[in-house]
């Protein structure tokens, strides 16, 4: 009886392939946690992106540079749908700030004894979150999150683009003068509304702040 021939194994089946397979695979690895421990891919920065911090998709660039004075002109949160005119208010007798007129209520108010749009220190807009007729500029403000542009037109025709850090109630009692309104060298911005349950005597008890810095400028 004829002895019987041996088949050959496939190449791929081969202690050679297997070998070299393990070898190219570990190569591989290598090389991937070198350039992972290197930084890793480098996503371009949006406006969102630039003063998320670290973990948010981007490496942190350069604060932009300050703005000089200029008056603003519009006010818009692309997040909420808000495209507003805007009116320079001040201060009344009682060292409250204005509001913008109650009969106007898609306006927003730029306190004119503060930062203009992206220049150097504190900016603050103010506008209602309703009126007698219904809803206002400001309505839907409190939704704001965290990483959402705030984009300011000015007068000279360029545009400060602000990012949200956070967003706050506070009551209007003990409402924190210092932590919303005090000094800061970098240019930053607070929105405001009224915020809270409502009385037709007493008016609203909270005010919805939104903190805000200058991310970009275009």
């Amino acid at each position: 009886m004829a002895p019987r021939r041996r088949r050959r194994r496939p190449w791929y089946r081969t202690r050679a392939y297997r070998l070299a397979r393990t070898a190219l695979l570990a190569i591989v690895l290598v090389a991937v946690v070198r350039w992972w421990g290197d930084g890793g891919p480098t996503v371009p920065a949006g406006p969102d992106a630039l003063a998320a911090g670290p973990g948010a998709g981007a490496r942190p660039g350069p604060p932009p540079r300050p703005l000089p004075r200029s008056r603003p002109t519009s006010l818009r949160i692309p997040f909420l749908g808000v495209d507003a005119p805007v009116v320079g208010i001040r201060l009344d007798r009682d060292r409250r700030l204005e509001t913008p007129p109650v009969d106007k209520p898609n306006l927003v108010g730029w306190f004119q004894g503060g930062a203009t749009p992206g220049e150097s220190g504190l900016a603050v807009a103010v506008g209602h979150r309703d009126t007698t007729t219904g809803p206002a500029v400001f309505a839907a403000l409190a939704q704001v999150t965290p990483g959402k542009r705030i984009e300011a037109g000015r007068a000279d025709g360029r545009t400060a683009v602000y990012t949200v850090d956070r967003v706050k109630v506070y009551d209007k009692a003990d409402f924190p003068d210092k932590e919303v309104y005090g000094p800061t060298r970098r240019p930053e911005l607070r929105v405001i509304t009224c915020g809270g349950l409502f009385s037709r005597r007493t008016g609203y008890t909270s005010n919805v702040v939104v903190f805000a810095h200058l991310a970009a400028t275009r």
